[in-house]
């Protein structure tokens, strides 16, 4: 049996994932029932920003698959800025405020 070795390559922004720069995202979040549900490994500040914009209900119900990601305006506008960044580069996200 071979286990699935996470990319190494964000799905988001297509950038190299540095060591200690990257965090594991379940597309149904996993309050949501997704512990069992694939996972992505991503930038860290890919993962933030996902997790600043969309609710975990969001997450699960509309924005399950890196596509339907991508396809969000604002999703589409942060991974066309972080491209243009270094591999390693961190910030940190503001809670967006429709979250609030």
């Amino acid at each position: 049996m071979s286990i699935k070795k996470l990319s190494d390559v964000c799905p988001l922004c297509e950038r190299k994932i540095p060591d200690k720069c990257g965090n594991r995202h379940h597309l149904v979040p996993k309050l949501k029932g997704g512990t069992l549900c694939p996972t992505e490994m991503m930038h860290v500040i890919c993962h933030s920003k996902l997790h600043s914009i969309f609710t975990e209900g969001e997450l699960a119900r509309d924005y399950n698959t890196v596509d339907k990601l991508l396809e969000n305006e604002e999703i589409a506008k942060f991974v066309k800025w972080v491209q243009k960044r270094p591999d390693s580069f961190s910030d940190h996200n503001k809670q967006h405020s429709r979250k609030r």
